[in-house]
């Protein structure tokens, strides 16, 4: 067998001597400046959710140019690995990966695979620097591009889709999704921009309510927090989270009473079997879901808040914050926190139509729930 290194040498020789004519330079979410052999034909996803992008650009056959990803989307959205799996029954044989942020990457794995490029989450790259990867995987001429939704996902949404877009070799799909973004966005903040005075509703975002016994992780000024902004509300972790992600005191809760209380959910039994979580996910049981949101509005950070009082208390799918998909939620927040002003907004009609331009699979309702 053949030391490491070797094969590595090999490896990275035959990948640049075919991919030279067809080097193209790729300026990533970062900034940073990476020569791709474009469009790529392997592929290893940094995350498996990033098939929500993946599929968007190659809805024929998402998983055709997937050589490689991380174990994350059959346990973080079961209901969607399903779904893909009742098309696609070879997505169990694609090889995964742990995590980059959380030391479990195997990079002989992935060098041995031969991939085109390595597609990661932006949140990933401290942890990759601090590793060496990039220097690791350059020295075998496998370059690694970042790309996010979800730190900045406002921000950055349309540019990730364009870079990722470019290595595909899917431009003007890229371009058609991004225009797509842009119409649904406008179609709330339009209306919103358009208001002389707006009264915005005080509002607290839970991210993964009854996932642990803790409570309470929420949103700073980005992500579901940005969402609320755009959808006329305020976000009251805004003003205690310096950061995208953090949490509150449940104390706080109670002291800013906030007019309404959005959780997000999903199926998280591969987690925490069994757990107080909200279930809300493509199919899922809105039963369920609305009694176990009643649930957690009995835990003490909530005693006595307006929005438990008044039952403006809904649940919405987490991977909202993780995806390009995030006019949806955008769309879905405004109808509840300005339900006069949106009353002819229809979320579920747009998700529809998402799925239907854009994915190889069917719309299943399931992704929101509310207490009125």
């Amino acid at each position: 067998m053949l030391h490491l290194f070797t094969r590595l040498s090999v490896i990275a020789s035959l990948a640049m001597t075919a991919a030279a004519a067809q080097a193209e330079t790729i300026t990533d979410i970062t900034g940073r400046q990476v020569e791709v052999a474009t469009p790529v034909e392997r592929v290893i996803l940094g995350e498996g959710r990033q098939i929500f992008f993946a599929a968007v650009l190659d809805t024929e056959d998402p998983f055709g140019r997937i050589v490689g990803w991380r174990d994350d989307l059959m346990k973080a959205d079961p209901d969607g690995y399903a779904a893909y799996k009742a098309i696609y029954p070879q997505i169990d044989d694609i090889p995964t990966f742990g995590g980059m942020k959380d030391g479990t990457f195997d990079i002989e794995q992935a060098v041995s695979l031969s991939p085109d490029v390595i597609i990661m989450n932006i949140e990933a790259k401290a942890a990759t620097e601090e590793a060496g990867y990039i220097e690791k995987l350059e020295a075998v001429g496998i370059p690694l591009v970042y790309i996010d939704f979800r730190e900045r996902p406002m921000e950055n949404t349309a540019a990730s889709m364009e870079i990722i877009g470019t290595l595909f070799g899917k431009q003007e799909r890229a371009a058609e999704f991004n225009e797509f973004h842009h119409e649904q966005m406008a179609r709330v903040t339009d209306v919103i921009e358009a208001q002389a005075e707006l009264d915005r509703p005080l509002v607290f975002m839970e991210r993964a309510g009854g996932y642990s016994e803790d409570c309470c992780m929420s949103f700073g000024n980005e992500n579901f927090g940005k969402m609320v902004e755009l959808a006329g509300g305020t976000n009251m972790a805004g003003a205690f989270i310096p950061g995208t992600f953090g949490a509150v005191n449940p104390e706080q809760i109670i002291a800013s009473n906030p007019d309404q209380v959005v959780v997000t959910g999903g199926n998280w039994e591969a987690y925490v079997p069994g757990g107080n979580w909200v279930g809300v996910a493509p199919g899922a049981d809105i039963g369920v879901a609305r009694e176990k949101l009643a649930a957690l509005m009995d835990r003490p950070a909530f005693t006595g808040i307006k929005a438990k009082e008044t039952g403006q208390v809904h649940a919405i799918w987490h991977q909202f914050y993780n995806s390009p998909y995030q006019f949806v939620a955008v769309q879905q927040l405004a109808k509840w926190l300005h339900p006069d002003l949106f009353a002819d907004l229809d979320p579920e009609a747009t998700f529809a139509e998402l799925h239907e331009r854009f994915l190889p699979v069917d719309y299943q309702p399931g992704y929101f729930v509310s207490l009125n």
